[in-house]
């Protein structure tokens, strides 16, 4: 396994991660995901340990805490091993206190979550939506008072609109608070917006992508084909009204590139996909998700590999999209990407 900074931080994370969505499911999206106990939980921690995979990602909303409390039942004996990464802001409950970041709600929020994993730190809190409710001061201040007291060690963001994450590194930095050093982010080959704003964001200020849904949505499991029903088994049939939109004939395109660089590598098509992102900037993680071992240990073959450049990119052609304004002149018009080029 290898092992990345987490953006400009000191935190060193392995490049492929464990979504702990899985564990505890229960309600009609969580379920879906996966159902796992404590015992199987454990047997995946220890596959995940054996690989060198040490970071494990969950957070409050996840099957209302049940998600946590297997984790932390799941790393009992163990947690000096493990890295726990967990997430919180978005609803638990209807009452006005049980949603966003205010002060109140962040200190009960850790103080619930560490209660639930069984821990007294947690290594990174990441802020699972921004809440325009919050004054960015209060937020900062507030995951300062966390750090202090031992209860945090680094904090993130996930899903963040890009001018919001830029005014609180900036308000951080006027303060010295402690800065956001992980950004959790949907990105895959399927879905590429992460690279239009917040990609360049991230390099610029030292922000370490934390990948979450690398195969898009279950769609890029090599088991959505061209004219071709969804698969039993499949978790779209439950989920996809939750997954980020993408068209059928984009997606087949994709597909197609996927199969073609699968058999040259004699790899599997999620593997190719993971492998595709671990060579963007700037992601430090990849979290990868399994209901079972199998899907687990087909995950973990996606490193100790690297594809050639002509397939990643023909992986790129495939894949490319034309964004919306103001970025379409910056793809279409060659006076305009001299000024900016691409990262990747």
């Amino acid at each position: 396994m290898d092992y990345r900074q987490l953006g400009s931080s000191g935190l060193r994370v392995p490049v492929l991660s464990f979504g702990a969505g899985t564990f505890g499911g229960s309600g009609p999206l969580f379920s879906a995901w996966g159902q796992s106990d404590a015992a199987e939980a454990r047997r995946l921690i220890d596959i995940c340990l054996d690989a060198g995979v040490t970071l494990f990602d969950t957070a409050d909303v996840y099957s209302d805490g049940a998600s946590e409390r297997v984790l932390g039942e799941a790393i009992s004996g163990r947690r000096d091993a493990v890295l726990i990464s967990t997430k919180t802001g978005l609803p638990m409950g209807d009452g006005p206190g049980d949603w966003g970041v205010s002060r109140t709600r962040l200190i009960r929020s850790v103080e619930d979550a560490l209660r639930r994993l069984g821990t007294d730190h947690i290594d990174l809190l990441q802020l699972h939506a921004f809440d325009a409710s919050t004054p960015v001061e209060e937020l900062l201040a507030t995951l300062d008072m966390l750090v202090a007291a031992g209860k945090v060690r680094y904090a993130g963001v996930s899903n963040y609109p890009g001018w919001q994450l830029m005014k609180a590194l900036a308000a951080a930095d006027r303060h010295g608070w402690p800065r956001f050093v992980a950004h959790q982010v949907y990105y895959s080959l399927i879905g590429r917006a992460y690279e239009d704003d917040l990609m360049p964001l991230a390099a610029d200020q030292g922000v370490g992508a934390l990948v979450w849904s690398p195969l898009g949505w279950g769609r890029l499991t090599g088991r959505i084909r061209r004219d071709a029903a969804i698969p039993d088994g499949s978790r779209l049939h439950e989920t996809a009204v939750f997954a980020p939109p993408v068209a059928d004939e984009h997606l087949y395109r994709v597909v197609d590139a996927l199969d073609i660089v699968a058999e040259e590598t004699g790899k599997t098509v999620p593997q190719v996909a993971i492998n595709w992102l671990l060579q963007r900037p700037p992601v430090s993680s990849v979290i990868i998700g399994a209901r079972n071992e199998a899907q687990l240990r087909d995950n973990l073959g996606a490193i100790g590999w690297s594809l050639t450049p002509v397939q990643i990119a023909a992986l790129d052609a495939a894949s490319t999209v034309i964004p919306p304004y103001p970025h379409t002149p910056y793809r279409q018009q060659e006076g305009f990407a001299r000024l900016n080029p691409p990262l990747v």
